[in-house]
């Protein structure tokens, strides 16, 4: 192979990936000199000339001329009858710089330089994408399924990158067809064995809070405040909101006419029922505001402690649970406080965890799991009601009731 005939094979590397003039002649710079060390033992004596521009490279080999018969380092040392043969008028101690040709490695040397090369672009791709990609952690990326897989789903961009979207970061409700274009969050980016490892997100709240950017001006501009966002995916959010313009309501804004502003996140996110709520510093009105549509009748903080008892109409109890619990966790994990719910003129109840003698483990599980913990929270609710909201059924959800209800009778 000619020098010209390697440096134009890397051309082609070049131009796919886009590497400037100075990386370039590094990466040649550095990989002939390895093949160098591996030849000769050592490369400090040789002059690596690399012009990229016109598809050329020189390799020069430096030596000091000795009288014949006294060359004891044949790598940097050249006898006097062999220097003369590259020039005549060569005398002892003189410097000799002879040119050395590629074909003078060996077949080999050049196939592993090659391959050595090959790497070396490899290696310096992927470093230039994981810097890429750690730059955009945190924003929002579209990407198209390329392939569907058990556990995540394969996405490329429009450059070829490999973006992985695993199942537990995406939303229960999401489907995706090869070919369709996804959008989520760059979450995180890893060096593995020298390729970067991309994960993108659609569960996490930072990927709610980037769509509230993205469709809502007054949040992109930095005149609304998005100050926490919690989920569950696909179920709930709530989203706390603020403004230093008091001109500006930041609820109203977010969420637009008859929901017109907010509806194209909740399609976006598999239907997830958003609350966008005012933020303040009155941690007492920011839980009221949290636990809505729930009116609350009055509450009591222990602020140390981070908890609060929160009273409600019966009616009301139900609305602050929410299906599945979901409204209650939410509202606890926005204002940073445990909340617990009593209903207003129920002064006897009993938790459900009384009742292990006569109701199993697992049957009291399944009311937490909705947010029932006491015997008259479950008392207070529609049997069909809960038969839809568990995994009960309906007689044992009545045998349970007929339990409940005798330790109320006198």
């Amino acid at each position: 192979m000619e020098n010209i005939a390697l440096i134009e094979s890397f051309s082609e590397f070049k131009d796919d990936k886009l590497i400037d003039r100075v990386t370039l002649m590094a990466i040649l710079e550095d990989v002939f000199r390895n093949a160098l060390k591996k030849k000769y033992g050592e490369d400090d004596n040789f002059d690596i000339i690399v012009n990229p521009d016109k598809g050329d490279l020189e390799i020069w080999r430096n030596r000091i001329v000795v009288a014949d018969g006294e060359v004891e380092d044949s790598n940097r040392e050249i006898s006097l009858a062999q220097a003369r043969k590259i020039e005549p008028d060569f005398e002892v101690g003189e410097d000799v710089s002879e040119e050395v040709k590629l074909v003078d490695l060996g077949r080999r040397a050049i196939l592993a330089l090659r391959q050595n090369l090959i790497s070396k672009i490899h290696e310096h791709d992927n470093t230039n994408i994981y810097k890429q990609f750690k730059d955009l952690e945190g924003e929002i990326y579209t990407a198209e399924v390329h392939h569907i897989r058990h556990r995540a789903i394969i996405l490329l961009d429009d450059e070829g990158n490999e973006i992985v979207l695993p199942k537990d970061r995406q939303i229960p409700s999401d489907f995706f067809r090869k070919g369709e274009n996804v959008r989520g969050i760059i979450e995180s980016v890893e060096l593995k064995g020298n390729k970067p490892t991309i994960i993108m997100s659609r569960t996490a709240p930072g990927f709610l809070e980037k769509l509230f950017e993205q469709e809502i001006p007054e949040v992109f501009d930095g005149l609304i405040t998005i100050k926490k966002v919690v989920r569950v995916p696909g179920e709930k959010a709530k989203v706390a909101v603020d403004s230093y313009d008091d001109r500006i309501d930041p609820v109203g804004a977010c969420v637009g006419m008859k929901g017109s502003r907010i509806h194209s996140i909740v399609r976006e996110l598999g239907n997830e029922n958003i609350d966008v709520i005012n933020f303040t510093n009155n941690e007492q009105l920011f839980i009221t505001r949290a636990l809505s549509p729930a009116k609350i009748t009055s509450i009591k903080m222990d602020e140390e402690a981070k908890t609060a008892e929160v009273m409600l109409k019966p009616e009301e109890v139900s609305k602050a649970i929410g299906r599945g619990g979901h409204n209650i966790r939410l509202a606890g994990q926005l204002t940073g406080y445990e909340i617990d719910v009593y209903r207003e003129g129920v002064e006897e109840d009993v938790e459900l965890k009384e009742f292990t003698d006569e109701i199993e483990d697992w049957v009291i599980a399944e009311f937490s799991k909705i947010g029932l913990d006491t015997a008259k929270a479950v008392l207070e609710q529609d049997v069909n009601d809960l038969v839809r909201r568990t995994d009960l059924e309906e007689e044992t959800i009545k045998d349970v009731m007929a339990v409940l209800r005798s330790e109320f009778e006198e």
